[in-house]
């Protein structure tokens, strides 16, 4: 589950680096300085990849990979209700639908992965 969650985030990081510009018109009109946040959040997603998979900064990077999904969840909604047209990503029902449904599931596997939760799946102490 970590490798697998660092992936996805590398690659979502590396998105928010190269595609800045595209995903502009996600960003909800009360956040400042909307450009200069999707860059960082593309940082953060990168540093929280590595982090959770060092074992020294794993909790820390849980932490933040779990509040940063929470953050993007009023993007994610802005997305899918005014029907925002980014190249590549469906513009349908299908797709935002399971989209916001498995927000919650992000924040869920970086706590888990991260070693702060282990529900539903008991570790062994």
């Amino acid at each position: 589950m970590r490798w697998g969650l660092s992936g996805v985030y590398v690659f979502i990081g590396v998105v928010h680096l190269v595609a800045t510009d595209a995903m502009l018109p996600l960003m909800p009109d009360w956040v400042p300085e909307p450009r200069l946040v999707i860059q960082a959040t593309g940082l953060c997603e990168l540093a929280g990849a590595l982090g959770l998979l060092l074992p020294a900064t794993r909790k820390a990077a849980a932490i933040g990979l779990a509040l940063y999904a929470v953050c993007v969840y009023p993007a994610n909604v802005k997305h899918a209700v005014e029907h925002i047209h980014i190249a590549g990503i469906p513009d349908s029902w299908w797709y935002h639908g399971p989209r916001l449904a498995f927000q919650p599931v992000f924040v869920w596997a970086a706590l888990w992965a991260g070693g702060l939760i282990d529900w539903p799946f008991r570790r062994e102490r």
